[in-house]
């Protein structure tokens, strides 16, 4: 029960956030494996670039002789004290220069001409086994080089590197995510659309629709074998089906028999109480076998290529039905407003719908007043009558198959749900009006 409340979760959505997530996911392995790899390209000393260039900016000074000097300031004394063989040599763009530590025998050659170079990574030299960086950067006093080695190794290099390399990996995240997050949903929603359209093929299939089928075609692989199963099971379905309506039709056509030697053997009777009680029975018998009958008839395919004149059909339903219900103390009516109102149909069904209607009309009528048939132009036939009426509970039901107003009627509750199954067929409408002083029942071609 508790799943069953639970909404579906959306193919579209959860692909489309996977993927994204997976593309996301690749975008941020890619800038970390070239981070890595850079690492091995670059200087060993590029996790301490930025720290010894942001010291040596703030600590670079010229005393009151004009001479180049470092001040002791917490985050140079900071660095030194977190890298004991740190040492470097800073120099400006005119040749002055001062430096710190134990500047190494091979570089002290160099020291003089630190002010010459840009940038330089320095590493790999035979019995140089010292690694050292040249960077420049812009103090308060000008631009300065900096020589600096005993520090390869230490801190994050990757780190640093995803730090220098900001710009260009942010930038690129924010024109990838925004393009992924929009386009992967497209592309999904583009690719799933098919499966969609089968749904909603899906939804209008109905029973009386047979031999109506799920395409398979541009339906993706994974989603195929759903839609052969389901296809499947509406052939087993219609096959059930089929032999359900052979057996009521049987067993209606089977019935006529007893049903016709029951009523001549009572008929044969001798007059009485009896004998009309049994002949009631068995003439509601054969009523209830005969609205079987025609109800099955009415779920099977009807021919509507056949031109019909509604109001011939109506009026000749009138001319057929006027004994009977007179019989039953009944006035009956014709009136149309046009001669002819022509509909695309099958005859015999719509005779049987205005019988029905008629019947219908008799039989719940009270056994007094008047029977009303109208045909329209506009292709409306309504039966109306002067009896008691229908709660208005009851009046969504009386179209349901077996549905009986009055529980002890003579017919099976078929004939109401007949006449909207031949008129839906048709394309047409039904309705029912009801109240104390009579029932109207309307339909629409």
């Amino acid at each position: 029960m508790r799943a069953g409340r639970q909404s579906s979760p959306s193919l579209r959505w959860r692909l489309s956030w996977q993927l994204s997530l997976v593309i996301t996911a690749v975008i941020a392995v890619v800038i970390v494996g070239l981070s890595v790899y850079a690492t091995m390209v670059l200087s060993p000393n590029i996790a301490m670039e930025h720290a010894v260039k942001s010291a040596v900016a703030e600590a670079i000074e010229r005393d009151r002789e004009g001479d180049l000097a470092l001040k002791d300031t917490p985050t140079l004394r900071s660095l030194i004290a977190r890298n004991d063989g740190l040492w470097f040599v800073v120099a400006t763009t005119d040749g002055d220069s001062v430096s710190h530590g134990a500047v190494p025998a091979n570089y002290a050659a160099i020291a003089p001409l630190v002010s010459l170079f840009h940038s330089a990574d320095i590493r790999g030299a035979s019995g140089v086994p010292e690694i050292a960086s040249i960077e420049d950067v812009e103090t308060p006093i000008g631009d300065v080089r900096i020589l600096f080695g005993g520090a390869a190794g230490k801190g994050w290099p990757v780190l640093a590197i995803l730090a220098e390399a900001y710009p260009i990996y942010l930038s690129l995240l924010a024109i990838a995510l925004p393009a992924i997050f929009l386009a992967v949903p497209r592309i999904v929603g583009r690719a799933i659309a098919r499966v969609s359209d089968v749904a909603d093929m899906a939804s209008q299939i109905e029973l009386k629709q047979r031999g109506d089928r799920l395409p398979v075609a541009g339906i993706p692989k994974e989603v195929a074998p759903l839609v052969v199963a389901f296809n499947g099971a509406l052939d087993r379905i219609e096959k059930e089906f089929q032999k359900r309506q052979r057996f009521l039709v049987d067993a209606a056509h089977e019935l006529r028999t007893p049903i016709a030697i029951m009523q001549t053997r009572i008929e044969g009777l001798s007059e009485g109480p009896e004998r009309t009680r049994l002949l009631d029975d068995v003439a509601r018998l054969a009523d209830m076998a005969e609205q079987l009958l025609d109800f099955e008839r009415g779920g099977q395919t009807i021919d509507l290529a056949e031109t019909v004149d509604l109001v011939d059909i109506a009026r000749i339903a009138v001319a057929d039905l006027a004994p009977l219900a007179i019989a039953a103390g009944y006035e009956i009516s014709f009136h149309g407003d046009a001669m002819c109102v022509e509909r695309k149909g099958d005859g015999a069904a719509l005779r049987r719908v205005i019988g029905n209607l008629i019947r219908n009309a008799i039989e719940h009528g009270g056994g007094h007043g008047a029977i009303t048939v109208s045909a329209l132009a506009d292709g409306e036939i309504s039966v109306s009558d002067e009896g008691p009426g229908i709660a208005a509970d009851h009046q969504d039901l009386v179209f349901e198959p077996f549905y009986r107003v009055v529980p002890n009627g003579r017919g099976a509750g078929l004939g109401l749900s007949l006449v909207k199954q031949i008129v839906e067929s048709h394309g047409g409408h039904v309705s029912i009006e009801s109240s104390s002083s009579g029932t109207r029942v309307t339909m629409r071609l």
